[in-house]
């Protein structure tokens, strides 16, 4: 069964930002900003790719939404970051309605015939390596639900929020449902919604959904620039810095190596 995973990295679409810019030209000054994209490439090379280059199933294929005005230099340190990751695609859309680009791009990398598992992903989030896998047995135990229905939802709830820094990561263990990480879709042929096509906290009004809670599957990132705390009133979250056993398990569990996150991050 396919497999697709998608990320939106920086892309100017109408629609689809919690915080709301009033012109195309104002959103790509504020998402192309030099501080915001290097913390953007920063938890992009350091959080999100690792787990995703190591999967324990490496058939699938990552789309990364950029717009075709991303800057030549950004383009290119994106290119060179997926250089050995064979499965990442870039796909560039000009400014657009948020869910009709993402369901156009992620539908362009489909072969419709066939049934289709997709996955949301943040440039600053990680997922487990053996995510895929893990995804394609559930797809197998959830037969009886996707032959009934044209979607089904897949969600893994448990894992960290963590914060990445120059000293390392901060992060604790959470269970917190539906929060757009290790979150999943089962779509059958011939159906063009997508998993973008629905709020990641909301899909459960639209398609029976299935949560599995036996194993850590992601890091949800926390930073400064992230979409969801640039309202007003979000308060700071304070982190635990992780210990050397925390530090173990990130890169065993998530190939994430805090060595590497406090070069790139000095």
């Amino acid at each position: 069964m396919q497999v697709i995973g998608f990320c939106r990295f920086s892309y100017p679409a109408e629609g689809g930002f919690q915080v709301e810019h009033d012109d195309t030209g104002s959103r790509e000054a504020y998402l192309y900003a030099p501080a915001r994209m290097e913390e953007r490439f920063r938890h992009f090379e350091a959080i999100c790719l690792p787990g995703l280059k190591a999967q324990t199933d490496p058939d699938f294929t990552f789309l990364i939404l950029v717009g075709t005005s991303l800057p030549d230099d950004y383009r290119a340190r994106l290119e060179a970051l997926i250089a050995d990751f064979p499965q990442a695609r870039i796909v560039a859309r000009p400014p657009g309605p948020h869910r009709a680009v993402c369901q156009e791009a992620i539908n362009a990398a489909r072969d419709m015939a066939q049934p289709c598992l997709q996955f949301r992903h943040d440039d600053d989030d990680a997922v487990a390596v053996d995510f895929v896998d893990t995804l394609r047995e559930a797809a197998l135990d959830v037969s009886a639900l996707r032959a009934k229905h044209r979607l089904v939802g897949l969600d893994w709830n448990r894992g960290y929020v963590a914060r990445p820094d120059a000293e390392g990561i901060c992060g604790e263990e959470t269970v917190t449902p539906f929060w757009g990480v290790a979150q999943a879709m089962a779509v059958k042929p011939g159906v063009k919604q997508s998993i973008m096509n629905f709020g990641h906290n909301k899909i459960l009004r639209f398609m029976p959904t299935v949560s599995f809670t036996d194993s850590l599957m992601y890091v949800r990132g926390h930073n400064d620039h992230n979409d969801s705390r640039q309202k007003k009133h979000v308060k700071p979250v304070a982190l635990p810095r992780l210990d050397a056993a925390g530090e173990a398990l990130f890169r065993d569990r998530f190939a994430i190596d805090a060595d590497r996150v406090r070069e790139v991050f000095d």
